[in-house]
């Protein structure tokens, strides 16, 4: 390598870092910008840290406007769907019963690892209002366990068995409003794999309502490449056993 091309390397370095500064302190702005906006309506606000409201911003592209409509919904909706701050088991007894959720491991940018088995989910043994606090329960379990510094999970959706009996499509729009409107930029990957191809009937009437950010974040693995594909992203000390790595998969409410 040339001189003049390390010279440009270090150039393009430096421009990189700057515009990184730049982005940060576009973003510190507009939060606090935002918080300014939000308290005046909603005073609770004051107990809500930054990384919250960034979190919102993100999810609007740093629009303040659309970012603190979607923040003020999400707290009225917080007030009236878990008045105790958190939902308890004894809420969710048939959607526990179903052992369909697992937490286990981290990927290697240290993001808990989500593990939902897409057949075992029935929803003729519940009702979708139950199924919507499980929604919440089990979010609320993953972010109360995000390592320091981090925000999102990687979750792999195994659909290995799925068939008509599983599909519940008032089930995953409301799971995904949930997902996306209270939540926001938690979601760090989704690997749907073992897709059978009666799914994709149930996919098509799910994707339009997937924004853009969401959509970016979902894979879809061949079964011959799931192993490798996973292991790019999941180092196999913490991969499922279920996938070929070393870990025992550990039911959500056990965690």
């Amino acid at each position: 390598m040339q001189f003049s091309d390390i010279e440009e390397s270090k150039g393009a370095i430096r421009e990189e870092k700057e515009n990184g500064n730049e982005i940060n302190e576009i973003e510190e702005s507009k939060v606090r910008l935002m918080r300014t906006f939000v308290e005046r309506e909603d005073p609770s606000v004051k107990e809500v840290d930054d990384f919250t409201i960034r979190r919102f911003l993100r999810a609007r592209e740093l629009d303040i406007e659309k970012a603190s409509t979607l923040f003020l919904k999400y707290l009225s909706w917080r007030r009236s769907f878990i008045p105790n701050g958190f939902i308890s088991p004894s809420e969710i007894p048939n959607e526990l019963a179903q052992n369909k959720l697992f937490m286990q491991g981290a990927d290697k940018q240290n993001r808990p690892v989500v593990v939902v088995f897409g057949a075992r989910h029935r929803p003729y043994k519940g009702s979708l209002e139950e199924l919507k606090r499980f929604v919440v329960y089990t979010l609320e379990r993953i972010c109360a366990r995000m390592p320091a510094g981090k925000e999102k999970f990687v979750s792999i959706a195994d659909l290995e068995g799925w068939g008509y009996s599983n599909s519940d499509i008032r089930g995953y729009l409301a799971a995904l409003s949930i997902l996306q409107d209270c939540y926001p930029e938690r979601l760090g990957k989704l690997f749907i794999v073992h897709v059978p191809y009666v799914f994709m009937t149930a996919w098509k009437v799910v994707y339009p309502f997937i924004d853009r950010k969401t959509k970016n974040k979902i894979i879809f693995v061949e079964n011959k490449r799931l192993k490798s594909t996973l292991l790019d992203d999941i180092d196999e000390s913490q991969l499922p056993d279920v996938y070929g790595g070393k870990l025992s998969l550990v039911p959500i409410q056990d965690f």
